[in-house]
């Protein structure tokens, strides 16, 4: 069976959820990626009778699936330090509450565990998101940075999210952390030491979204290949570097999305520097099967345009793999 294509409803979410999955379903996606904010669902409701069942009838009726849920702004405050103005903006009162940062990071944290309620109830068994870093303050690593600070960076994200994952476990569900900057892992290497951090426990995997890598310079398909065990989602967001002019720089100058002058920036799917035929043959290889979400996102261009123009390229390039894998093919070679 063809690997099922979802829109994520992150960047939807000033619509309501009924509009996004109308939209959606008129365009010919298979699901939604449902997002933890907006109205599109609300872990705090978990409990609500006919909350859950709701969710699932409007699915229904537009003839979608749900194969995963994100909560990735939530997720982002459980490690954050500094919490500030930033996660005010982005955050529900009933998480902000008093704006105390460590109140703020224990109500994120609480948030996280009835997210993975939320998707055992809706029938899931992965959950998207962030995990925020402690660290990543000191990316630069001047003023010069002592090996203590990183390590202890990791401890409290092990620290942090270990009695996350605990909830993890108990419902059958699994964290799908987005490899993104801002975050405990955000490139090859520090996969490797989040990984670690956690020592390696199934409840934690990762979600595969090649934009965030591209313009690091990480090759997003041998990621794909090293990681393999760990692939429990995958997001389709394009990048598009600009940095050939000597002038644009790849952290950008704090110059607003879309502003030419980037080095970078996010395109629609399949106008940028993601070599997908690749990323897709290596996801064959590996033998994803999970669900192929399109996180749409283009200054540049209209998301009703750009929407529906994204899942007809990843309809084209999610070809299913031969019939023998490649582990077979491989042993015939030998």
């Amino acid at each position: 069976m063809a690997r099922p294509i979802t829109l994520f409803t992150g960047q939807w979410a000033d619509l309501p959820f009924e509009e996004v999955a109308r939209l959606a379903a008129g365009w010919g996606y298979d699901g939604l990626e449902i997002a933890c904010w907006g109205d599109h669902l609300d872990p705090w409701r978990v409990d609500e009778p006919g909350y859950v069942d709701g969710r699932l009838e409007i699915l229904e009726r537009h003839g979608l699936k749900v194969w995963a849920i994100s909560n990735h702004l939530k997720g982002q405050a459980v490690c954050d330090d500094p919490i500030d103005e930033r996660h005010r903006a982005m955050l529900p009162d009933v998480v902000w509450g008093d704006g105390d940062p460590e109140g703020v990071r224990s109500r994120a944290a609480e948030e996280m565990k009835l997210t993975a309620r939320l998707a055992a109830r809706l029938g899931v068994d992965t959950v998207v998101g962030f995990t925020g870093s402690s660290i990543w303050k000191y990316v630069a690593m001047f003023p010069p940075v002592p090996d203590g600070l990183v390590e202890a960076g990791y401890r409290d994200f092990a620290d942090r999210w270990n009695p996350i994952l605990d909830v993890f476990d108990a419902e059958g569900v699994r964290f799908a952390h987005e490899v993104h900057p801002s975050e405990i892992a955000y490139d090859y290497w520090t996969t490797h030491a989040a990984l670690e951090a956690v020592e390696h426990r199934e409840a934690f995997g990762l979600n595969w979204d090649p934009s965030h890598m591209v313009w690091q310079d990480i090759d997003p398909v041998s990621f794909l290949w090293d990681f393999r065990d760990r692939i429990y989602h995958v997001d389709c967001k394009d990048t598009k570097k600009r940095m050939g002019n000597g002038r644009n720089g790849r952290l950008s100058s704090h110059l607003p999305w879309a502003d030419m002058r980037r080095g970078w920036d996010f395109v629609s799917t399949g106008h940028g520097d993601v070599p997908w035929e690749d990323a897709f043959r290596m996801l064959n290889t590996i033998g994803y099967s999970g669900p192929i979400s399109v996180e749409w996102e283009d200054a540049g261009m209209d998301r009703l345009v750009g929407a529906p123009e994204a899942l007809e390229l990843v309809r084209r390039l999610a070809f299913e793999a031969p019939e023998a894998s490649f582990d077979s093919a491989f042993s015939v070679r030998e």
